[in-house]
C-alpha cells in the first residue's frame, strides 16, 4: 500500500511540472508579440533590425527635420547624437511633440526608414525617458534640466 501511495505522488508532481512548462510556454509564445525592445539610433544604425521586428525607438527630434506631408504622413529624423534615422508617422502626433524634445515610437525599420505605428512626446518641459536619457548620455549630448 505504501509504494501505491508513492507511485501517486510521484504522478501527480510529474503531472504538475507537465503542467507548470505547457503553462509557462504557453504565457511565452503569447507574450511575443506584446514585448518591444528599445533601441537608440546609433544602436540601430551599428546593427539594423529585421524589417519584421517591432521595436521602440527614443531620441531627440532634430532641428529642421519635421515636414507634415500630404494625407497625415509626418517624417522628421531622431538623434541620439551618435547617429540619427529617419521617421515616418501616417497620423495625428501629441500636442507636445516638437523639434529639440524627446520622443519614443513605436514601429518597425523597413528600407532605412523607422515606419511608426505610436509616436509618444514628453509630458512636459522636464520630463524625458529613462532610454532616451541612457541614449544620450552614452553619446555624452545629454545634459541635466539646469545645466545650459
Amino acid at each position: 500500500m505504501k509504494s501505491l501511495k508513492k507511485q501517486r505522488r510521484i504522478q501527480v508532481i510529474a503531472v504538475a511540472v507537465v503542467a507548470l512548462v505547457l503553462a509557462t510556454g504557453l504565457i511565452g509564445y503569447a507574450m511575443r508579440d506584446g514585448i518591444n525592445f528599445f533601441r537608440a539610433p546609433s544602436q540601430i544604425m551599428s546593427e539594423p533590425p529585421a524589417p519584421t521586428e517591432v521595436f521602440r525607438i527614443g531620441g531627440l527630434v532634430e532641428e529642421g527635420s519635421l515636414v507634415r506631408g500630404q494625407g497625415g504622413i509626418v517624417t522628421f529624423v531622431v538623434t541620439d547624437g551618435g547617429a540619427s534615422v529617419p521617421v515616418s508617422y501616417a497620423g495625428v502626433l501629441p500636442d507636445l511633440f516638437d523639434e529639440n524634445q524627446g520622443m519614443i515610437g513605436t514601429g518597425k525599420y523597413i528600407n532605412g526608414v523607422f515606419e511608426a505605428s505610436e509616436i509618444l512626446a514628453k509630458h512636459d518641459e522636464s520630463y524625458m525617458p529613462k532610454e532616451v536619457v541612457d541614449a544620450l548620455k552614452e553619446q555624452g549630448v545629454y545634459q541635466e534640466a539646469g545645466d545650459s
